[in-house]
């Protein structure tokens, strides 16, 4: 392939951009990418949100971005951006259902993708992604998602110290019921962001676009789970995961709750056969799987509710159980809603021995990320983070650009990545018809 490595050598082209994550790409300039950005979409309402925030971004008063959009908007969007080709990487990020139709044709025309997640919502796309993958490396092109939850620090911190033997000892086998690994997230459909209510797309509410929660958001979890405790493996989904369990269940959406959050008076017509006897739309964002990955039981969960309580917000937990050592991370009320990571001495091991070990693991730590300190809590260990280190979801987008920029430069991804791609998109799919069943 094209080694990209000069000076705006990479040209974006954007498709159908109806998610912001679209936007927060362009949040920063990046030297290898030319400034020109050629978009490519229907005429839909989510397009003037795209431009509308390129434009804060290039106009905001610190560091602005100075982002050229020469956009095309016609039916033949997608043609349109195949046959003129004015660009060697594309982005898209909006209507789950169509990236696995999206991604392929633009594979197979020989251009480079960064995708945001899911690529697929079902088995059917599951099945064209692997074969889109045969085309990216027929093609000579790079292919990848957008995985910010790997550049969160607290996760960066936790694979770290789970892969020190002397902090953590052995990943335990955990059973079906007691998972050796756990990570859940609860998410609330109307919130604050930076002071402004969240405004969401109808089709957010259809799963037959978006996806359920179990295709969706649990994503991140599948990744990290096998990016933490199997770092640089590659994961083969025929022998390395075994689905022991799946189920989905609904969180009940009013007209009233609908127009709150989305801003429109009723339900659109392709919702209207979904709602029960009481006008009430059964929303399936609500999703669980508990597998085997390399004979490790692993459980991992989404939940949306419609609004948190006064004072509250959206919360994350993930567990970690090793031989010496167990690892937390949580974010709820008792950590002011912000991720923080813990340990905790297991069962039998010597806490003063441990907590000699826990010191030095730390001081190491230091060498990469200067201030990060443990203290100690009721024979527990927090792990204190400085602030510079917590940048916010937005700025990961920044963050997994760079890297791909730099996959670029080298002409190829890691040898894992494109395995557990794969087998990240089987885990997800394979348990939603698991848990329609």
């Amino acid at each position: 392939m094209t080694l990209f490595g000069s000076e705006g050598e990479v040209k974006l082209m954007v498709l159908d951009p109806r998610h912001f994550h679209a936007a927060l790409i362009q949040k920063t300039m990046y030297d290898q990418v030319s400034p020109i950005v050629y978009v490519f979409t229907p005429a839909e309402p989510d397009l003037d949100d795209y431009l509308k925030r390129i434009k804060r971004f290039n106009t905001r008063a610190e560091n602005p971005t100075h982002w050229k959009e020469k956009v095309y908007t016609g039916p033949d969007y997608l043609e349109k951006m195949l046959e003129e080709k004015p660009g060697n990487v594309m982005i898209t990020a909006g209507n789950n259902k169509k990236n696995a139709e999206y991604i392929k044709a633009t594979v197979d025309a020989g251009i480079n993708v960064l995708c945001d997640k899911p690529m697929c919502i079902d088995q059917e796309g599951w099945q064209l992604l692997k074969t889109t993958f045969e085309s990216a490396e027929k093609t000579n092109v790079l292919l990848s998602d957008i995985m910010t939850a790997r550049y969160e620090i607290t996760n960066i911190l936790q694979k770290m110290l789970a892969n020190n033997p002397e902090v953590f000892g052995n990943l335990q086998k955990g059973t079906p019921t007691n998972p050796s690994v756990i990570k859940e997230s609860v998410h609330h459909l109307f919130k604050y962001v930076t002071g402004d209510p969240i405004k969401r797309p109808a089709r957010f509410f259809d799963v037959t676009q978006q996806g359920e929660g179990i295709v969706d958001v649990v994503t991140h979890l599948v990744d990290l789970v096998m990016w933490e405790c199997f770092p640089e493996q590659i994961i083969d989904y025929t022998t390395d995961i075994e689905l022991l369990s799946a189920k989905h269940w609904p969180t009940m959406v009013t007209r009233e709750q609908f127009e709150q959050v989305t801003g429109l008076p009723d339900f659109p017509d392709y919702l209207r056969d979904k709602l029960d006897e009481n006008g009430v739309l059964p929303y399936y964002g609500n999703g669980e799987i508990i597998y085997k990955l390399k004979g490790v039981h692993v459980r991992v969960s989404v939940r949306w509710d419609f609004e948190a309580p006064t004072g509250t917000g959206d919360t994350y937990c993930s567990i970690m159980k090793g031989s010496k050592a167990n690892f937390s991370i949580g974010r709820g009320e008792i950590q002011n809603y912000q991720l923080a990571i813990y340990v905790l001495v297991a069962v039998g091991i010597n806490y003063k021995i441990q907590d000699h070990v826990i010191t030095k693991a730390i001081a190491d730590l230091q060498s990469s990320y200067p201030g990060v300190k443990r203290e100690l809590e009721d024979h527990n260990w927090h792990v204190l983070i400085p602030e510079q280190y917590r940048v916010g979801h937005e700025a990961h987008f920044g963050q997994v650009t760079e890297m791909y920029l730099r996959f670029l430069t080298d002409g190829e991804l890691p040898d894992w990545e494109v395995p557990n791609t794969i087998a990240k998109y089987y885990t997800t799919t394979k348990a939603l018809e698991l848990a329609r069943q």
